[in-house]
């Protein structure tokens, strides 16, 4: 039989390891990691760049809707743009704003151990389940960080040592 601790040999009946101390038949007590305060900085800047490249998105499809389609409706051309195309462009522009706010604001969030961050981090990151395949891998890891097993109280703690330090 060895030790469980420090792999030495151990005589039969002995109760306590000569070389280390730790009982016999006892493991250590692996300490339990807390995934959120591990991945919850990576976590942050992922969505702070996400939403970055989404807000460069929207900007850019509000330029064409406005620039190019706008521009082109109210030329009395022959060009044949449907009407509809400027204000449905203009919307999908402003939706896309609008969820890459949700997404800088849920980064900031997190980065600063904000104690709203994390729901509104899980509510981006289920809408970013859609965007196939970075905002699909990007919800994937918001919710197996934020959601999985005691996320929640983890995520307490690091508020909670946040607001003391």
């Amino acid at each position: 039989m060895f030790c469980n601790n420090c792999g030495k040999e151990l005589i039969a009946g002995q109760q306590f390891c000569s070389a280390c101390g730790q009982p016999v038949g006892v493991s250590p007590v692996p300490s339990s990691a807390n995934r959120v305060r591990e991945n919850i900085q990576i976590l942050g800047i992922l969505w702070l760049v996400y939403s970055g490249f989404a807000l460069l998105g929207a900007i850019a499809l509000w330029v064409v809707a406005n620039v190019i389609f706008g521009g082109i409706s109210r030329m009395q051309t022959e060009a044949q743009i449907p009407s509809f195309l400027h204000p449905l462009l203009s919307s999908i522009a402003f939706l896309i704003l609008v969820k890459a706010a949700l997404g800088l604001a849920a980064g900031g969030g997190l980065l600063q151990r904000a104690s709203w961050a994390r729901i509104l981090a899980l509510i981006a990151g289920f809408l970013a389940l859609l965007n196939i395949p970075f905002g699909t891998a990007l919800g994937i890891y918001t919710i197996w960080v934020l959601l999985v097993g005691d996320a929640e109280k983890q995520y307490q703690r690091l508020t909670q040592a946040g607001s003391s330090s």
